[in-house]
């Protein structure tokens, strides 16, 4: 990319120690760092001003990318790509496992952030919701939602019970992280030590999925479960973006540690208040007592005679009265 050369990223801003919660925003920009090429990120959550309505966009004066794949051919006309080094067998096997995702796993994905019930209104709603200006916060998680619907209708045509849906979409996303988890090994990166295109995409499908807080975490579970496949996320979290991984880990620990005050505060709360219980009647036998001693308050005892007569009375007084 030449000095005078000025290029913008538009992504879907991050969360949850992402640098963005977007597939597609997460893969060009993995691929940028792993690259080498230095774009001007630009976090939002306005497609509306897109091309086509749609996030990530890279734009200069005169070009408007808003797909991935011309943007990685953009950038290799420009001499930047992670795959140099790698044989056409190797480019081979990442067009193969691209389309073996966009086939068998994303459906899934679709699935759990749009259609599954719980995390579409406990936190993806909400969550774009409140990142969505208004009133465009209205109309695009709706529009998001139908369009995975759509697709879902698509792929089970003769299939209504979506239950069975659910089940068959999950089954072939767990096979397709089985694959990769057996795939990867115990390598840092797919092709080696050093990440490749075919890291920023797998990367970009894993990470939200594993990152999110779903209230419904079903396959999720599958992805943590497949541990070198969680290393390999927090890896490239920790190694290419730094600045989100490192804030989101600041905020968890101070969450963990407001949390563990209150627990604390609220085991201690039974002995704090027999504490206090303890301690006002101390002070208030000492108060009556030096009250006594000083002379403050009088106490007059009464004779033997003067309880007969007090006795008499009481016994006189209940007779009448029977």
């Amino acid at each position: 990319m030449n000095s005078d050369e000025t290029y913008h990223l538009d992504v879907w801003k991050g969360d949850w120690g992402l640098p963005s919660i977007d597939i597609h925003s997460l893969q060009i920009l993995a691929y940028a760092k792993f690259s080498g090429v230095a774009l001007a990120v630009n976090t939002t959550c306005n497609p509306f001003t897109t091309p086509n309505g749609q996030l990530p966009v890279l734009r200069n004066d005169i070009n408007k990318l808003d797909s991935i794949q011309d943007m990685v051919k953009f950038l290799k006309t420009k001499n930047f790509t992670p795959d140099s080094s790698l044989s056409p067998k190797q480019c081979a096997e990442i067009v193969s496992y691209d389309y073996m995702l966009k086939e068998k796993f994303y459906p899934a994905l679709q699935f759990v952030w749009w259609l599954d019930h719980r995390n579409f209104t406990e936190l993806i709603r909400p969550w774009y919701s409140k990142a969505i200006p208004f009133p465009l916060n209205f109309y695009y998680p709706s529009q998001y939602e139908k369009r995975a619907r759509t697709m879902v209708e698509l792929l089970f045509p003769n299939e209504d019970a979506m239950t069975v849906i659910e089940s068959k979409l999950y089954s072939d996303a767990q096979k397709c992280m089985t694959l990769l988890s057996t795939r990867l090994g115990e390598l840092d990166y797919f092709f080696g030590s050093k990440p490749t295109s075919m890291d920023a995409l797998i990367y970009s499908y894993l990470a939200p999925l594993l990152k999110a807080p779903l209230p419904n975490p079903a396959l999720q579970n599958h992805l943590k479960a497949c541990t070198n496949l969680v290393k390999f996320v927090s890896r490239v979290s920790q190694r290419y973006f730094e600045y989100d991984y490192q804030e989101y880990e600041k905020i968890k620990a101070k969450e963990n540690e407001e949390k563990h005050s209150r627990t604390d505060s609220d085991n201690e709360f039974p002995h704090k208040r027999r504490d206090q219980v303890f301690a006002g009647i101390f002070v208030t036998i000492a108060m009556v007592t030096y009250a006594i001693f000083t002379g403050i308050v009088e106490v007059t005892p009464k004779n033997d005679n003067e309880l007969m007569d007090d006795t008499e009375d009481y016994l006189s007084e209940s007779y009448v009265e029977d």
